[in-house]
Formats: structure tokens, C-alpha cells, sequence
């Protein structure tokens, strides 16, 4: 398995990856969960697709086995227009230092559970992805709207949410919105409770200096 960062510039090269992810995305929050989200034919996706977003992907020889979505808080995100009930009263992130993730899921029929926790290794390989994806950005936190079995798993992974206001049923699902803060601990927690050995990031070189 390995974790894939895709970003607008790199989506035509992959292509397969990026149609993997929203097939992965209908199979669970349409066909599995039954949330009341876009789809078109086995595809889902949302306006916010079509912003700055940047997905984390976990592949295993060309199957989509996770993914995350990344956005600025900057600019439209699913926390500050579309779920800003689950504020109580406050105001969305919006800062350099804080982006948003939305859309996180891994397919349970293709990944096993092998953690002592009861956990699937592309969950950690996913967390540990945003970790690393937001302290290479100096980012301070990632702000999410999740639900309470995604807070208890995230607990159990070594991650604490902060809470931004009181859980609210919302359709089927209790969701809340909170807080995930980038800091070493957290990142250190993942790996060693996913069995990690390193980064799941590629570590990117800084170009070389012109002659």
C-alpha cells in the first residue's frame, strides 16, 4: 500500500486513481451509509470537487483502498457552508493555518483489519497522511465535520478532536464538527499504534539551486 497526493496539476495523470477515489466515495456514503449526497452513475461527487482540492490516497496496485479530501478553509468548504449549524452560534475556520477535510472513507471489503485495535492499516496510513500533509505546510490544525464513531476511532488512533460545538443528528448520522490539531505527538501515536514504520508521504527535495 502507499499513499498517493493528488493535487489539480496531477489529476490527468491520474486519471484511474482520481475515478477509483469517487467510486470509493459512492460504494460508502451513497450505497453503504445512505447519506443524501451527489452521484452521477458510480461517481460521487460535490461542488467542492471542483475547488482547490487536494486528495490523499491510499492505493494498492491501482485499487483505491482510502481517501481524504483536503481544502483551504480560506475559501468555500463543507464546514462553513454547508454545516454551519454544527458551530452553535461560533464562526468557521477560516486561516492560512487550517485546512478542512471532508470526505474520508476506506473501502472495508478490500483491507483487512490489522491493528491490535481493531483497526485497518490504511486508516493509520490515512491520518498519518494528513499529519504529514499539514505540518509540510506549517498548517496549525485541520478543521472536519465527522460523526461520533469517526471521533471514537480517531481517539483510538492516538488523535484527540476537538469539539467546535455539540454533536446534532443531521439526517441518519450524529455529526460534529471539530478541530484535529497537527502536532508530532498525534503523528507519533499513529505510527506506532498502525505499526508504521516512517512517513507515508513521499518526502519531497527541495529543487537545486541554478548554477
Amino acid at each position: 500500500m502507499q499513499v498517493v497526493e493528488l493535487s489539480r496539476a496531477g489529476y490527468g495523470a491520474n486519471l484511474s486513481l482520481l475515478m477509483g477515489m469517487h467510486r470509493l466515495r459512492r460504494k460508502v456514503f451513497k450505497d453503504r451509509l445512505d447519506w443524501q449526497v451527489s452521484t452521477t452513475g458510480d461517481l460521487e461527487m460535490d461542488r467542492y470537487d471542483t475547488l482547490d482540492a487536494t486528495y490523499l490516497v491510499v492505493a494498492d496496485r491501482g485499487s483505491v483502498l482510502g481517501c481524504v479530501r483536503m481544502l483551504p478553509t480560506t475559501g468555500p468548504n463543507m464546514l462553513a457552508n454547508t454545516f454551519p449549524e454544527l458551530l452553535d452560534g461560533g464562526t468557521a475556520p477560516c486561516s492560512d493555518l487550517i485546512a478542512e477535510s471532508s470526505r474520508f472513507c476506506v473501502d472495508t471489503d478490500l483491507t483487512d483489519i490489522t491493528t491490535d485495535g481493531g483497526l485497518r492499516q490504511a486508516t493509520f496510513m490515512l491520518f498519518a497522511a494528513m499529519l504529514e500533509w499539514g505540518d509540510a505546510r506549517g498548517l496549525s490544525s485541520i478543521a472536519t465535520v465527522t460523526d461520533l464513531r469517526m471521533e471514537r476511532i480517531l481517539r483510538r488512533a492516538g488523535w484527540t478532536l476537538q469539539r467546535l460545538g455539540l454533536p446534532q443528528r443531521i439526517g441518519a448520522t450524529v455529526a460534529l464538527a471539530g478541530l484535529l490539531p497537527i502536532e508530532e505527538r498525534a503523528l507519533d501515536a499513529i505510527r506506532r499504534n498502525g505499526g508504521l514504520t516512517g512517513p507515508v508521504l513521499p518526502i519531497k527535495m527541495p529543487l537545486p539551486l541554478a548554477a
